[in-house]
């Protein structure tokens, strides 16, 4: 299971106004993976067929990609929400979200590319370009699955400014 968010949780004694709104902690990480995932096997696998690789062969990777962006998705994420937590700026900001994509995307695709050129018989030239192609499509999909995750679920914690407490 995910590790639990950096961000220490208030304490009791905290008003509801202060406290992280929104999906927090270890199940925000595994809907958002899940999500991320589901639609991510799908989307690849009509990918590689339509770049002329077998159906089969296509699913397959899709389903191993899958797997290793999973570990790298919490890996990734955590690294990247503890760095976020120590930042003096908060919210996601456009700049904010493309480091994250392309950060992700980018160890995501050292991992791939050999592993594409291996499983589907081709040289590493054209696994990157394959990759390269993916990426062009991931990154948007990144992007704007993010987007939209924050919008539904609320902004993490590592990422929200706490309101002050108001008398009353």
């Amino acid at each position: 299971m995910p590790a639990a968010s950096p961000v220490p949780a208030p304490a009791a004694s905290c008003s509801a106004a202060s406290r992280p709104t929104g999906l927090q902690g270890p199940w925000r990480r595994v809907l958002f993976v899940s999500l991320y995932e589901l639609i991510a096997v799908i989307a690849s696998t009509l990918l590689f067929m339509a770049i002329g690789q077998p159906p089969g062969a296509s699913g397959v990777m899709s389903v191993v990609a899958s797997t290793l962006a999973v570990l790298w998705n919490v890996s990734f994420n955590h690294l990247f929400e503890r760095w976020e937590a120590r930042q003096p700026v908060k919210g996601r900001s456009v700049a904010r979200r493309v480091a994250h994509a392309l950060g992700f995307e980018g160890g995501l695709a050292l991992m791939l590319i050999p592993l594409m050129a291996w499983w589907f018989g081709v040289g590493l030239w054209q696994a990157t370009l394959m990759e390269a192609g993916l990426l062009v499509f991931f990154l948007v999909y990144t992007y704007a699955f993010n987007w939209s995750f924050d919008r539904i679920f609320g902004l993490p914690a590592s990422a929200q400014a706490l309101r002050p407490e108001t008398g009353g």
